[in-house]
């Protein structure tokens, strides 16, 4: 369809003056110009992948699909790079999918090695698997909607103290895969956090990290290179923190010391195991809990 499209408008062009699509004229007289002509037909390309966008949106979403919800770029920069140039120079909804609320920027190519420019109205970000390597304290700033950001499988190894201090409404932050040793102040409101598979060790989290974080239900800390048990707020429900270096643990890691009366109703799943530490040593360590930690007891 996109080579007849292109044949097509070649063909039609015999007029001195030609209005293009992008609002451009081209004078010409009884030939185009070859520099035209290659104009023209990267603008007919350019429209063929954005059509392929909204076809790609429509697998995505199904049923639910509604092209009136579907925002694409309405036209791309005659500087526009050639392939294999840096995606930060192209436009955020020409390079991914922007739906209404939402950007899909998924194993990107060109490659993205930073957080993409967003639409102020963003209020979920998917950003997976490609190679952003930092997060700045400007890529978030002006955008406080968002209340979803996932960056699993980038190559993130630093993010900016106050990168997230604006995001008043986040409440899901997935950080997953990616190669951090230390973690910035979180957003009160979370509800999800997920660092698992990074590099993290105890003095790269701060004590109380997470202890202000009173809507956490969800705290996922797997494989990294922790030492200790981090403070852990009454409202979580699910603790991951399978294999890491913890070697020990106290009264007042899960529980409140030798209160036995005290009991930890809203904490349901705890995962210890592939850590060094002895689960059995510390039998009064867990009686606030409903059930016994996955681990190693003997």
């Amino acid at each position: 369809m996109g080579t007849l499209r292109v044949l097509f408008l070649l063909s039609f062009i015999s007029s001195p003056w030609v209005l293009c699509s992008t609002g451009k004229h081209f004078d010409q007289d009884s030939t185009l110009r070859l520099e035209q002509q290659d104009v023209l037909l990267n603008r007919e390309a350019n429209l063929e992948a954005k059509r392929s966008k909204r076809e790609a949106a429509v697998l995505w979403l199904g049923e639910d699909y509604d092209s009136s919800m579907v925002f694409l770029a309405a036209d791309e920069p005659d500087n526009a790079p050639a392939e294999g140039g840096d995606a930060s120079e192209l436009p955020t909804c020409l390079l991914c999918v922007c739906l209404t609320g939402s950007v899909y920027c998924e194993e990107v190519v060109p490659e993205m090695t930073a957080v993409p420019t967003l639409p102020k109205e963003t209020a979920y970000l998917y950003a997976r698997y490609n190679k952003i390597k930092k997060i700045t304290n400007k890529d978030f700033a002006d955008i406080v909607t968002l209340k979803r950001i996932d960056l699993t499988g980038n190559l993130i190894s630093e993010i900016e103290e106050g990168a997230f201090s604006k995001l008043t409404l986040l409440e899901e932050l997935n950080l997953a895969e990616n190669q951090l040793v230390k973690l910035p102040m979180l957003p009160s409101k979370l509800t999800t956090f997920n660092a698992n598979h990074n590099r993290l060790k105890t003095k790269g989290v701060k004590a109380n990290a997470f202890k202000k974080l009173e809507k956490l239900i969800n705290l996922f800390l797997g494989d990294n290179a922790l030492e200790a048990v981090p403070v852990i707020p009454q409202s979580v429900r699910i603790v991951h923190l399978q294999n890491n270096n913890i070697t020990d643990i106290s009264f007042e890691t899960f529980c409140k010391g030798n209160n036995t009366y005290y009991i930890r109703p809203n904490l349901m799943e705890v995962r210890l195991d592939g850590n060094p530490v002895l689960l059995s040593k510390y039998p009064n360590s867990f009686t606030c809990l409903k059930s016994l930690p996955v681990g190693q007891y003997r």
